[in-house]
């Protein structure tokens, strides 16, 4: 399962890139559109760059800085993380976890675009979204020869900015938010917060490597 789902990691990257295109384009973004609009193009970009992904995988991680953390709303995220925990901890120890799980979703994100391999996305009809401040996108991930796999984008409406960004995937049921907040729940209970930093830092440490060889490395 985790291999599932740092590759369905990668089918985000085109959706929360869409923002980037469109928002220049329109007062009132429409979060089902720029999944739509803008995910052939975002992965056209990765086809053409796969010459130098392959000599150089780093080159994945700073893509991902550069082009997908400015629609992700990683200090939400990060606090989603914290859950109640975030009470317990100094405003120091809350800036500096801010940071370094922003540095550990730059890595994620680059891990998982290294199992990109053409799959094709297919987005179910868009709903209602006026007045609304969170909107779920839903979509099937078809590979040839495997079961479809559904997958759901969360996206929330920045009330500061007015922006929509991403913050959260369900992978057939399974939330990476809710995932990473019970993978560190122990810890910050037992060890505090900290250790969970080392542990994020550990992996922001590792190199970038492609394909089968870094399911090790997305721990």
């Amino acid at each position: 399962m985790k291999v599932v789902l740092n590759k369905l990691l990668a089918i985000t990257v085109f959706w929360v890139l869409a923002t980037q295109a469109l928002a220049q384009d329109s007062e009132e973004v429409n979060p089902y559109q720029l999944v739509q609009t803008v995910a052939s193009a975002t992965f056209d970009r990765i086809k053409r760059e796969q010459t130098q992904i392959k000599r150089d995988p780093e080159v994945l991680r700073t893509i991902m800085e550069e082009e997908l953390l400015p629609y992700i709303d990683y200090k939400f995220s990060a606090f989603m993380v914290l859950g109640k925990h975030f009470r317990n901890v100094s405003e120091a120890q809350r800036n500096e976890f801010v940071a370094v799980f922003r540095e550990y979703l730059i890595t994620t994100y680059a891990i998982a675009m290294g199992y990109y391999d053409d799959q094709t996305v297919m987005f179910e009809p868009e709903s209602e979204f006026e007045d609304k401040n969170t909107v779920t996108v839903r979509a099937v991930v078809q590979d040839d020869g495997k079961p479809d796999i559904k997958v759901a984008f969360k996206v929330r409406k920045s009330k500061q900015t007015n922006e929509w960004k991403a913050y959260d995937m369900i992978a057939e049921g399974i939330s990476l938010l809710s995932s990473k907040r019970s993978e560190f729940e122990s810890i910050l209970r037992q060890e505090g917060i900290d250790v969970v930093i080392a542990q994020m830092r550990d992996v922001i440490s590792k190199p970038i490597v492609l394909n089968n060889d870094q399911s090790e490395q997305a721990e």
